[in-house]
């Protein structure tokens, strides 16, 4: 089966599904004989760009890394799934340029929504004022413009937003 490498970028709050729906569709990804790396933005963090920080120039700095590496796979054939908040639309829309083969995936919740799924407690962090320039709370989230794939995960399933995106690779023929 030939392939074709693609950097499918997921972009949303905290909370809203990222790595939930990243898990389901990387799984079927790789079902169906693919090759794939999944970045995981808290993984990347820990890892890639540990001693960061989240003012907008460290989190410009992180995507951009990010970026390097979709880069590097993408152009070598692997499906490249990335889980990560990536606020600023600009910084989103340069990775995408130098990528190329690239979809962006709206992971859109509601901020009530993203609250309430908060296992680590940092809404409630970032509302009290122990965590500074939390996406959201106090610093901004800019949704994107016009993304290849828009998932509601307030209102749709697991399954149909894994459904929608794999349809979408399909159609821009990424995937068979």
């Amino acid at each position: 089966m030939k392939q074709n490498g693609v950097t499918i970028w997921l972009t949303g709050l905290s909370g809203a599904g990222k790595s939930t729906i990243s898990d389901a569709l990387g799984k079927k990804i790789k079902n169906f004989g693919y090759s794939l790396e999944v970045l995981d933005g808290d993984v990347v963090r820990t890892n890639l760009t540990k001693g960061l920080g989240f003012s907008k120039e460290d989190r410009d700095t992180n995507i951009r890394r990010i970026g390097f590496v979709c880069q590097l796979l993408t152009r070598n054939n692997v499906i490249v799934l990335v889980a990560a908040i990536s606020p600023y639309r600009d910084i989103r829309n340069e990775v995408r340029e130098k990528i190329g083969n690239f979809m962006e995936v709206y992971i859109n919740a509601p901020l009530t929504i993203c609250e309430t799924r908060d296992v680590k407690g940092l809404y409630k962090k970032a509302r009290s004022g122990e965590i500074k320039s939390f996406t959201g709370i106090d610093d901004p989230y800019e949704a994107p413009i016009n993304p290849e794939v828009e998932c509601r995960t307030d209102i749709e399933t697991l399954e149909e937003s894994v459904d929608k995106i794999l349809r979408k690779l399909k159609e821009m023929n990424y995937i068979e």
